[in-house]
């Protein structure tokens, strides 16, 4: 995406498809900020992370030796702090119980569910097989996949909640685990479902991923590294930015503190 908006910005801002590594300076790279945050519509992070990247390509011509020094090194941005969308036990529990009359809706819902249950992306959910599926240590069913984007191995024991979603498709006539449309049309059917069940937030199929981790997960005791490893992450920073410590899961450990001093 970052090469594509950099293609498009040298059209637009230099009427030209190319631009010498030795003209860069820091005016292209303000100039490329400005651009996706006006022609574009990209968020104070989301511009933060394309630049950060074009400035990372730049490091790998300096290793290369095609130009002496990065000349973004002075590009200095920090990410700003945002509030991560994830679902409550209710909002949850009303999701589940919801009856809908539409059939895609209630496969968007199952879907999601399943989401919620095992923290996979939906990329890695829709080319789940059966044959990712085998016991486990533990010698229950788990899901053991490498991660589409990071390539990393990702080992989730499947809950009962998730179990019953897999029954209820195991007929489907289709190679894949869950029937999966594509992601534009499952998150606008999760906007559907969000409205009939009066849920006040943008649900999304990222939003299934971060519930996981807060609400499933780290509200019920889970420490960070596992969760981590579930959701096949390299590092717990990353994680954190999925995990959550909600007011309530706050409120249990300083009750358990409190216990503990007295």
């Amino acid at each position: 995406i970052t090469a594509r908006r950099l293609g498009s910005f040298l059209l637009d801002h230099y009427k030209k498809p190319d631009f010498r590594l030795k003209d860069l300076d820091n005016r292209f790279i303000a100039d490329f900020d400005y651009y996706l945050k006006t022609a574009h519509k990209n968020d104070h992070n989301t511009t933060t992370k394309y630049c950060k990247n074009l400035k990372k390509i730049l490091n790998v011509a300096v290793a290369n030796g095609w130009i002496d020094i990065n000349p973004f090194q002075g590009y200095k941005a920090s990410y700003k702090e945002v509030d991560r969308v994830y679902l409550s036990k209710s909002e949850l529990a009303a999701i589940e119980a919801k009856t809908f009359k539409l059939q895609r809706l209630q496969v968007a819902r199952d879907i999601f569910l399943f989401q919620c249950y095992t923290g996979l992306s939906f990329c890695d959910m829709a080319k789940l097989t059966r044959d990712d599926i085998s016991k486990g240590i533990d010698n229950h069913q788990w899901i053991s996949i490498r991660r589409k984007k990071t390539d990393t191995r990702s080992a989730i024991p499947l809950l009962p909640q998730a179990l019953r979603i897999i029954e209820k498709y195991k007929n489907e006539a289709n190679e894949k685990l869950l029937p999966c449309t594509c992601i534009q049309k499952f998150n606008s059917y999760l906007y559907e479902i969000a409205e009939l069940c009066e849920i006040n937030k943008n649900l999304t199929s990222h939003v299934g991923r971060r519930t996981f981790a807060t609400t499933i997960a780290l509200a019920n005791g889970i420490g960070l590294e596992t969760i981590s490893k579930v959701l096949g992450h390299s590092s717990t920073k990353v994680t954190q930015l999925y995990a959550v410590v909600t007011d309530l899961k706050l409120s249990e450990d300083m009750k358990l503190l409190k216990e503990r001093l007295q």
